[in-house]
């Protein structure tokens, strides 16, 4: 397991080498847009945050900012904000990392081709270390008042070359991620706008995709022992290389600018709504959902903990405050 080394800041870029040797590579192009999105969004919900008070300006929660670098290789940008008067908690994480992971962390990252690459090329044996590359944009935003929805995007971009006992394997590449809702309460007017907001970019390069990556999205945050969806989805896409890598970057980065539409006019809408005690009981027991399903089957929590990633990084998805209460009967 390697550990993280804390930074006192950010480096300019996590590549090195050969690595940040070409700023026009996929790599180094996705580098950019992450860490740009991470500043957007955690401008603006500061913006947000400190006009929480009749519309006035200042006094709000800011983002704490934690900088680290991997022994293997990239590093990464955790920011959180807690406590604060609209967010309980939100973070917004960027990571660029790199090295060799074991094939039961390639198995995580990508279930449906591992078999392949899990198998050396004599005998059925099982292969050695994977050579990787992966860098991403992780948020969760979970909001004080229980008629906020908390909202979760993440976008990353993954390459792999041939394992160190099979030689010879082409290097693969694909895109993943996704946004989508969970409200502890179902408010018709804002789930058409999120929903609105995704099909629109989604529209911009192919019609198909927005009911494919909605119908991935309501099945895979499907909360299986509990037989009930995570949320009211969004879309969700993984191993993606069916398309030039151009315009699936492009794609990518579309999708992580429309965070913002889709989420901040439902939050300006719903922070000031007046709440009772029962309201803040329910959104307590529905974010224990949520973590049943990060904990239990998310498979960027078991990438990060089968690769040593940052533990507090990992697990900065799960929310502030939840309740288990025995036998709950709505």
């Amino acid at each position: 397991m390697e550990r993280e080394t804390p930074e006192p800041a950010a480096p300019a870029t996590f590549l090195r080498g050969e690595e940040g040797a070409s700023p026009e590579s996929a790599r180094a192009r996705f580098e950019r847009m992450i860490r740009r999105v991470q500043a957007d969004v955690c401008a603006e919900l500061e913006a947000v945050e400190g006009g929480a008070i009749d519309g006035g300006g200042g006094g709000g929660a800011l983002f704490r900012e934690d900088a680290w670098t991997r022994p293997g290789g990239g590093g990464g940008i955790s920011r959180v904000l807690q406590g604060g008067r609209v967010f309980e908690k939100a973070a917004v994480n960027v990571s660029v990392v790199y090295g060799v992971m074991p094939p039961e962390a390639y198995r995580a990252a990508r279930p449906e081709a591992a078999a392949a690459v899990a198998t050396g090329a004599a005998g059925g044996e099982k292969a050695g270390p994977v050579p990787f590359f992966a860098a991403g944009v992780s948020s969760v935003i979970h909001p004080v008042n229980p008629f906020a929805p908390t909202m979760h995007f993440n976008y990353r971009y993954f390459e792999t070359e041939a394992p160190k006992d099979a030689p010879g394997a082409p290097r693969h590449w694909w895109f993943g991620g996704g946004t989508d809702l969970t409200p502890s309460y179902i408010i018709e007017e804002d789930i058409r706008h999120f929903h609105s907001v995704q099909k629109k970019t989604c529209d911009k390069f192919d019609s198909s995709f927005y009911p494919r990556f909605k119908k991935w999205c309501d099945d895979y945050f499907y909360i299986k022992h509990r037989g009930e969806r995570r949320g009211v989805g969004g879309i969700f896409f993984d191993d993606l290389n069916d398309y030039d890598q151009e315009t699936l970057l492009q794609f990518a980065t579309e999708c992580a600018d429309s965070v913002l539409p889709a989420y901040i006019p439902i939050i300006e809408r719903r922070k000031d709504v007046p709440f009772t005690e029962e309201n803040k009981a329910w959104q307590q027991l529905r974010r224990g959902r949520y973590v049943e399903f990060n904990l239990l089957y998310d498979r960027g929590t078991t990438f990060g903990l089968k690769t040593g990633g940052r533990i507090e990084s990992i697990l900065v998805s799960l929310p502030l405050t939840a309740r288990w209460e025995y036998d709950h009967v709505s």
